[in-house]
């Protein structure tokens, strides 16, 4: 038999800042090198082996070998979503130079949430897709009106709307091979840095794979998770969603 979830154990790999900083140097779902992590972190390569055999027992991290190097990523996208729920519970840390200011105002703009839109973009680009039919639903998570106080809260009030097909077939997603896989289609984020809903799952893969590879955003230098939107990018959400104004 076995007892409850043991919590503590769990939350005790995120009460080191270095291991964290792993962890969120691999939040953009690519997979990194033992060398990178160890820079991203500030750690000795001995350190960042240390840190990273203690992710993948705990199955947060799981590693690839290529030829005779050996990469690492998050085990899937729930390491990235827990991240995101922590980053919403934490107080925000002090920015003491013109770096780190530039790339927290970045991250906030825009950035990756494992392998889905984040931050101003990712919430403007849900807003308009519920704002063009093709979700459906209010941001609403409360309990309803006849729900048991016991009843447990929906994760999301969200579907794929009336226009699904036409929006997102304009953007250049196929809706059919988005939904293929064991993966659910749509998922929500409440994103930390504002507090709404992002669209996640296989959608909002999708989505974000679309957005690179037509040239729409792109990697930030300064922040691995950072993106910005490119002139392109700007110019096709507002043809195609009525995003306007969207810093470039």
């Amino acid at each position: 038999m076995e007892g409850d979830a043991d919590i503590a154990r769990t939350a005790a790999l995120f009460a080191d800042p270095a291991r964290v900083r792993v962890l969120l140097a691999l939040a953009d779902g690519r997979a990194l090198a033992a060398s990178v992590l160890a820079a991203e972190a500030r750690l000795s390569a001995p350190g960042v082996s240390a840190h990273l055999a203690k992710l993948r027992a705990a199955g947060l991290v799981v590693a690839e070998k290529s030829g005779r190097h050996r990469f690492y990523r998050l085990a899937g996208p729930d390491p990235a979503e827990l991240l995101e729920t922590l980053a919403r519970f934490s107080p925000s840390q002090p920015v003491t130079s013109l770096r780190e200011g530039t790339r927290a105002a970045a991250l906030r703009t825009a950035r990756t949430c494992y392998d889905h839109l984040a931050g101003r973009l990712g919430v403007a680009v849900t807003s308009a897709l519920l704002a063009r039919g093709a979700l459906a639903g209010a941001p609403d998570t409360r309990r309803r009106a006849g729900d048991r106080i016991s009843a447990p809260l929906r994760e999301h009030p969200y579907s794929l709307g009336p226009a699904a097909e036409p929006v997102f077939g304009e953007l250049g997603i196929d809706l059919a091979a988005a939904s293929t896989g064991r993966r659910p289609l749509l998922k929500f984020c409440l994103d930390w840095s504002e507090q709404r809903h992002h669209l996640a799952g296989a959608l909002g893969a999708a989505v974000a794979t679309r957005f690179t590879e037509a040239g729409w955003v792109r990697r930030r230098a300064e922040a691995h998770r950072a993106i910005r939107l490119t002139p392109e990018g700007a110019r096709a959400l507002a043809v195609h969603l009525g995003l306007a104004g969207l810093a470039a």
